[in-house]
């Protein structure tokens, strides 16, 4: 039985024509990439990413074999700048040429800009873990100390005065604890078998912070990383070691990411989540968070917030500056934070930073208002000697070359710094600080460190033109930035290398030198003074606990200038009777005292001939490492026989 088919009928009743399949033509049409048949596939050879991993592999190669090269033990004048063999400055370019060529790809591939900011990061900070064998920094070997003792004991003691300012160790003793539990949990002898890798180690954990941080406020890859970039070229403040602070700055900036992309008021964004009224390269606001939200923020966050407080004194001031000033937007205008932050700020300075909480309220009176006093960097003279001053000299540059460019992104930018204000604000924060306290001759470089982040961001968008856009001042800003970003990064590595590594007579010392230290504590009694010119030295607190100490340098120059007409005498003045005491002088004391410009030049050695020659002081133990002498007591009168 056929099936009847219905069909529409034509105007004439009749129905239509049956229309046969038509064959299709052979379709002759051939894609670029498609091979003729036949033909062997063979992949085009693209030179951009041949130059992705080409400089990682050449400078990486270099860098390696420039390090067994690099005279860390006959340090100079210039630290290590002249030390470094020319094939180390050279990696360290192939590097930056390696990055700016992985900037083309930073949207499509990131991780080549992450792999070169990683390298570049290891190249500039590992060479003292590689090489040296004692611990680079002074006051890293202080802690150290404060580390060991711990260990020794199983507890602090928050209000027992030691010598030296060393109670604070016990009232913020957060950071230690922390390394006390990781040498027990990893059985290592103790902190230095790891300390020089610290700098490492800490620019790594910070860089994912600060990658979630400049994606908050742009959408520009080039830009993130060209910022990432930047903030570890200007990171030379030394600040980065086995320290309270580094660990308390990175808590810092992982509360203010949190903070940026999960705090915005609802209905506070306005215009900024429109495309049409933001920069080409500027992301829109995060989105909203509820109050309820923002509670369980704040709960989140107190943890670490409780963790910034237990370890540093100052970088709680700075989170609370910092979030005062975010309160100033409309749209980060949370002072319950605020309010949190400030309470568990108050509650550690009375309970268990109470006595140097109290003593420097006392010296407030002093310091306050004193601008260019608090904001001088060290508390003695300028710096002397060829190495210090080109330090000082880098210093500056690079302070001033990071605010001309930050400016200029602020001036001409200004949709993107509508957007990014609260990097801005985040970045003037700590500035204000500069009225209330020196904190020991370091306020300068601190404030530097807390307002870097937000300065690196839009001292790279000075550099990184939009992405979109037309016109002939944007293609004058993109031909500009092909020379001005290579140009400056450049610059901003020469101004890294001195600022980092100038100073490295002050900074490394030979483990004979510290062995002859610790010698001398072994010797003296427990309870006796132990005098240095500085207590930056390696060893300079061995058992700390257990001595007293007087850097009888560390004040100001026309009293120490009193000190050199006569040393012997002065020191003997300030021993009190009967109180057994030594003398310590090493070498890396006379980099110190010469370099941060305690003493002239050529008068740490003048002082130590006259200590050897005076009747006061006995020599000890003597050698090309150190200097050791131990103070005489004159012997008692003889009362006159009676007749």
């Amino acid at each position: 039985m056929q099936q009847r088919v219905s069909t529409p009928v034509s105007g004439s009743g009749a129905p239509p024509p049956v229309q046969e399949p038509v064959p299709k033509a052979a379709d002759t049409s051939r894609t670029v990439d498609e091979p003729l048949p036949g033909r062997t596939t063979k992949t085009p050879f693209r030179p951009q990413r041949l130059f992705s991993w080409l400089p990682l592999v050449v400078g990486g190669g270099l860098w390696a074999w420039s390090l067994p090269r690099i005279g860390f033990r006959d340090i100079g004048e210039f630290g290590l700048l002249d030390r470094f063999p020319v094939v180390f400055y050279v990696s360290l370019v192939v590097l930056s040429a390696g990055f700016l060529v992985s900037l083309r790809r930073a949207g499509t591939a990131p991780w080549w800009p992450l792999t070169y900011c990683v390298a570049m990061l290891v190249a500039l900070k590992a060479p003292p873990a590689l090489l040296y064998d004692s611990v680079r920094y002074a006051w890293a070997s202080k802690h150290d100390a404060v580390i060991a003792r711990l260990l020794a004991e199983g507890t602090f003691h928050p209000y027992t005065e030691l010598s030296g300012g060393m109670s604070a160790y016990d009232q913020w003793p957060g950071f230690f604890s922390l390394n006390a539990a990781l040498i027990r949990a990893f059985g290592v002898e103790g902190a230095a078998a790891y300390t020089n890798w610290a700098p490492v180690a800490f620019g790594l954990l910070m860089m994912p912070v600060l990658v979630l941080i400049y994606r908050t406020f742009t959408d520009d890859r080039r830009l993130v990383w060209t910022a990432v970039w930047i903030f570890q070229l200007a990171n030379w403040v030394g600040q980065d070691y086995l320290a309270p602070q580094a660990f308390a700055y990175l808590l810092f900036l992982t509360v203010f990411a949190v903070v940026v992309r999960h705090f915005v008021r609802p209905g506070s964004a306005g215009r900024l989540r429109e495309r049409a009224h933001l920069d080409p390269a500027a992301a829109s606001v995060p989105p909203s968070a509820t109050r309820r939200q923002r509670a369980i923020g704040v709960a989140v966050l107190v943890p670490l917030i409780a963790a910034v407080n237990a370890s540093h004194q100052l970088t709680p001031v700075m989170l609370c500056m910092t979030l005062m000033a975010l309160c100033l937007t409309r749209r980060y205008r949370n002072l319950g934070l605020l309010v949190v932050t400030g309470v568990v700020m108050l509650v550690w300075d009375l309970t268990m930073g109470r006595p140097l909480f109290l003593d420097t309220l006392g010296t407030l009176r002093d310091s306050a208002g004193q601008l260019l006093q608090n904001s001088r960097p060290g508390f003695a003279g300028e710096p002397s000697g060829p190495g210090p001053e080109l330090v000082g000299a880098a210093n500056i540059l690079m302070v001033a070359a990071l605010a001309v460019l930050a400016g200029a992104a602020v001036l001409l930018r200004r949709r993107l710094t509508h957007s990014a204000l609260p990097l801005l604000l985040a970045a003037a924060a700590p500035v204000p600080l500069f009225a209330v306290n020196d904190y020991g001759g370091e306020m300068l470089f601190r404030v530097y460190l807390f307002g870097l982040p937000g300065t690196a961001f839009f001292a790279a968008a000075a550099l990184v033109p939009a992405v979109a856009g037309a016109g002939r001042a944007r293609r004058l800003a993109r031909r500009a930035a092909v020379v001005a970003l290579p140009v400056a990064l450049v610059a901003l590595l020469a101004g890294f290398l001195p600022s980092y590594y100038g100073k490295e007579g002050m900074q490394y010392a030979p483990p004979e030198e510290t062995a002859l230290v610790e010698r001398a504590y072994d010797r003296a009694p427990e309870g006796s003074l132990i005098l240095a010119t500085t207590g930056s030295f390696p060893g300079a607190y061995h058992r700390y606990d257990r001595y007293e100490r007087w850097f009888f340098t560390e004040q100001e120059v026309p009293e120490n200038l009193k000190m050199l007409k006569d040393p012997a005498g002065y020191l003997d003045a300030g021993i009190p009777p009967g109180r057994t005491a030594y003398v310590i002088l090493t070498p890396t004391q006379e980099e110190a005292t010469i370099g941060e410009g305690y003493l002239p030049a050529g008068s740490f050695a003048r002082m130590s001939e006259a200590l050897k020659r005076s009747p006061h002081f006995r020599v000890v133990e003597e050698s090309r490492y150190g200097l050791v002498l131990e103070h005489v007591e004159p012997p008692a009168p003889t009362a006159p026989a009676t007749p």
